[in-house]
């Protein structure tokens, strides 16, 4: 079943027939799901189970997926899996910008929603090889692998884990040219994946943050880190 087998998800979703039919799907693939059906509910069991990993529904009764997201954030960061009926852009980048790493839009396939719970979990132990990494220096764009720390012009800049993990992937090679699909397997750690709007998501997040001069766009390729010197 993998390394990802045994993980505690926690599976947030107010329609019980598609909430049991995640959990008895994920729960057939050796993971180990605990539930909840509304906001309040959500963040409670969250604090008395301390899943790896969080399905999280937008539309919620007490209050929504991404309050909810916001208020497990603050406790302890944790990949999130948003589940959205609407495939709306700014619906989607609003909950990547309070620490959501991917969404799926309904209606999913189950085969589809098990493959990127396993790669979020992969992507959070690749995540913790690359914090061995050393500081880089790219022009006035510092990064601190170790204590998952970005600065721009000397000012810190708060990421997201996602957005931490993205930006070190294009630093490895500055100035090259990666594909959507090369930083959605590296970032995301699935290989072969289509439709990768979340990459371009996060990209655009990632750029209101550092700069959008700094993360160059090949239109029909993907992206690059670019160097900007001190004073340009």
């Amino acid at each position: 079943m993998g390394s990802e087998a045994g993980r505690r998800i926690l599976v947030v979703e107010d329609e019980p027939v598609i909430n049991q039919a995640v959990t008895d799907r994920l729960r057939g693939s050796g993971y180990d799901v605990v539930q909840a059906w509304d906001g309040p509910g959500a963040v409670s069991v969250f604090a008395d189970t301390a899943p790896d990993l969080v399905l999280l529904d937008v539309m919620l009764p007490g209050f929504d997926g991404h309050e909810v997201c916001r208020r497990i954030q603050a406790r302890r960061p944790v990949p999130v899996l948003m589940l959205t009926a609407r495939d709306d852009e700014a619906d989607i980048l609003i909950g990547l910008g309070i620490g959501a790493d991917d969404y799926l839009t309904k209606p999913f396939r189950m085969r589809e929603l098990v493959a990127r719970v396993g790669a979020l979990l992969r992507r959070v132990d690749r995540a913790m090889e690359l914090a061995t990494q050393s500081s880089s220096d790219l022009g006035d764009l510092r990064i601190d692998a170790a204590a998952r720390r970005v600065w721009v012009t000397g000012a810190e800049v708060h990421l997201t884990p996602t957005e931490f993990d993205l930006l070190l992937c294009l630093a490895a090679s500055p100035g090259v040219v990666l594909t959507r699909e090369n930083l959605y397997a590296e970032v995301w750690g699935w290989p072969g994946a289509s439709g990768t709007r979340t990459v371009d998501s996060h990209v655009k997040a990632l750029r209101a943050k550092i700069g959008a001069d700094r993360v160059r766009t090949v239109h029909g390729v993907g992206y690059a880190l670019e160097t900007v010197a001190p004073g340009e």
